[in-house]
């Protein structure tokens, strides 16, 4: 089975003005078609997120106008904004909306669904949207819209901003992605006011950001992020706030956004695998976003060097959202009109300067966690997740149940790139059970083709193994498909194991079944309200790599070496003496000294290709 939402690498989609040319006259002619005599443009079968639909096809058909003055389109404009202005502006409260804070203050906004009282916790949201939507078609009006349509249109679109930011809660479901947007849409509308109320609106705007969004970022991999649904990162919203940061950068031009998009999208690269999959969040576990990303990502990686466009998008929503048939909606449809008029292009080699968070060369890419720990293993097109054994979660070495790979104290990373090879030494001290802290010393090598582990701890009792990864996923073509096995070798005997219980708080990689659904089978809440990265907590045990010790190991130490990719017979050669370890393998030869290498107890590691 394929992986439904991660297919192709976003930079691949064509992106040049003639290829945006034609999307927009895709969307012109179904569009057309599409038009009610009263003016609606929104999709038949729209029910959820159709408050500001119709407005966004218009927003688009205005584009497609500006830039190709197609005389079709005019009236087409007028006669559909006429229908949202008439039919879609609602002043009177949705019952059961729990979150305002002044009642009847008949201020504009959108519905989530139309239906009085019908999931109206969603109204903040659509209502930011519509102020998108309505922003883009201010700044496409001229030709267009003109007059009382035009001031009509100017007043709701205050309006919507007034309610957003004064009748309710500011970003009241905790979504980073939402609350940006609505500060972009502040930023824009300032724009259009006269200018008493454009520096109002525009301060407020830049306050709500400081206050609201920046004050209460969220630490993960050593960076702060916008706080997504309750978490750090979200692999579909995390990269659309990416975007909306790139927005409110062009339009405002405050350094801010830019370095906090430049620290949002160095820690994309870095959790990212080469090939682009990547998993986690706090509100989806494997669904990325598409279209909406590529604004930031594209924008972005010219910022930091890197390319940022290897992350698989959900190409069904490639171009624009659509519906289950395939017809455009107008869900989101600013990020394309965005897109569409930034000019910056792909930036799309690796960049060269290593990171924490990250290893990478050519094919092979490990992305570890905050605990530096791989929370993602690349290799041969193959993709690891950390296994789970007896509740714990991770790589590293196992004996009697518990794994060593939760540091007690500083974690230490040397990273050396030496005769075509990239490698990162990463010690950590652990306490076992025992209450012993020992040094556990993970070597990461690749070739760009192959990737070599070795791991060594000071003498285990009982019989230790390493548990070295959930083989999980692999690359078929230009999408990504589910897999239990991968191509795999080891020092020591190696195993791949499966859990003897198939409830679901054990994950058999060989049961079709998604990491995404097991992750919200064990959440607390409903899907797409849960947070499925806790739900992954509660897994009890999962399909697993295990290797044993490699053969020929000092006597004091319990060393393993697994090879991940095409890396043929591994069987190193190992020597200790006061401590400092020399590892010769048929690839490589590393010397790692201890903590206390130099004098400010930095591991010392050296590194030469045989």
């Amino acid at each position: 089975m394929h992986l439904t939402h991660q297919r192709g690498p976003l930079h691949d989609l064509p992106d040049s003005p003639e290829t945006y040319d034609a999307v927009l006259a895709g969307v012109v002619e179904e569009a057309l078609a599409r038009l009610t005599p009263e003016g609606s443009l929104e999709h038949p079968d729209c029910v959820d997120d159709i408050g500001d639909t119709s407005l966004g096809i218009t927003s688009l058909l205005a584009l497609a106008w500006q830039r190709g003055k197609d005389p079709r389109l005019p009236e087409a404009v007028r006669h559909s904004l006429a229908f949202h202005l008439r039919e879609r502006v609602y002043t009177e409260d949705n019952p059961g909306y729990p979150n305002l804070r002044a009642r009847d203050s008949a201020l504009p906004y959108a519905r989530y669904n139309l239906a009085s009282g019908a999931h109206p916790v969603g109204d903040w949201p659509s209502t930011a949207w519509a102020l998108l939507q309505a922003v883009n078609v201010l700044d496409l009006a001229e030709g267009l819209v003109e007059g009382e349509q035009r001031a009509e249109l100017l007043e709701v679109a205050h309006g919507y901003w007034r309610w957003l930011t004064e009748a309710t809660f500011f970003n009241p479901q905790e979504a980073g992605n939402q609350a940006i947007g609505c500060v972009v849409g502040g930023l824009m509308l300032a724009r259009h006011l006269p200018p008493g109320q454009s520096e109002q609106v525009r301060s407020r705007a830049l306050a709500l950001y400081i206050d609201k969004i920046r004050d209460h970022r969220v630490a993960d991999r050593g960076a702060l992020l916008p706080p997504e649904h309750g978490g750090a990162y979200d692999n579909n919203y995390g990269p659309i706030s990416l975007s909306f940061l790139a927005q409110a950068h062009r339009v405002s031009g405050e350094e801010i956004f830019a370095e906090d998009g430049d620290a949002l999208a160095r820690y994309i690269d870095a959790r990212l695998t080469g090939g682009g999959f990547d998993n986690g969040g706090p509100r989806y576990s494997e669904q990325h976003s598409a279209f909406e990303s590529v604004l930031g990502l594209r924008y972005f990686s010219r910022r930091v060097g890197s390319d940022l466009g290897r992350y698989r998008g959900d190409s069904r929503w490639g171009r624009h959202a659509v519906k289950a048939d395939g017809g455009v909606d107008g869900h989101f449809a600013w990020m394309l009109v965005w897109q569409i008029q930034d000019t910056t292009r792909w930036h799309r080699a690796p960049s060269p300067l290593p990171a924490r968070h990250q290893l990478r060369a050519g094919t092979v890419s490990v992305a570890f966690d905050d605990r530096m720990t791989p929370s993602l293993v690349e290799a041969a097109g193959t993709y690891y997740l950390p296994a789970a054994v007896n509740r714990q979660h991770g790589f590293g070495p196992v004996t009697d149940g518990f794994l060593f790979c939760r540091p007690m104290g500083e974690v230490r990373v040397r990273d050396v790139r030496a005769d075509g090879l990239t490698a990162k030494l990463v010690t950590k001290p652990v306490v076992g059970r025992d209450h012993v802290l020992r040094h556990v010393r993970s070597l990461y090598v690749t070739d760009g083709t192959s990737l070599w582990v070795i791991v060594a701890v000071g003498r285990l009792p009982g019989t230790p193994y390493l548990l070295a990864g959930l083989p999980y996923a692999a690359d078929d073509g230009d999408r990504v498909r589910r897999t239990a096995d991968g191509e795999v070798t080891s020092a020591g005997a190696l195993r791949l194991t499966h859990p003897v219980s198939d409830g679901v708080d054990h994950f058999d990689a060989r049961a079709d079944r998604t990491q995404e659904q097991a992750a919200f089978a064990l959440a607390a809440d409903p899907r797409g309200y849960g947070n499925p990265d806790e739900g992954w907590r509660h897994l009890v045990s999962s399909t697993a790599l295990e290797a044993e010790p490699a053969p020929g190991a000092p006597e004091d130490l319990h060393v393993f070496a697994v090879g991940y990719g095409p890396a043929g017979p591994f069987a190193p050669a190992f020597a200790h003496d006061d401590g400092v370890l020399t590892v010769r393998t048929e690839a490589f030869t590393a010397v790692i000294g201890e903590t206390a290498g130099d004098a400010h107890g930095e591991p010392e590691l050296r590194l030469s290709a045989v």
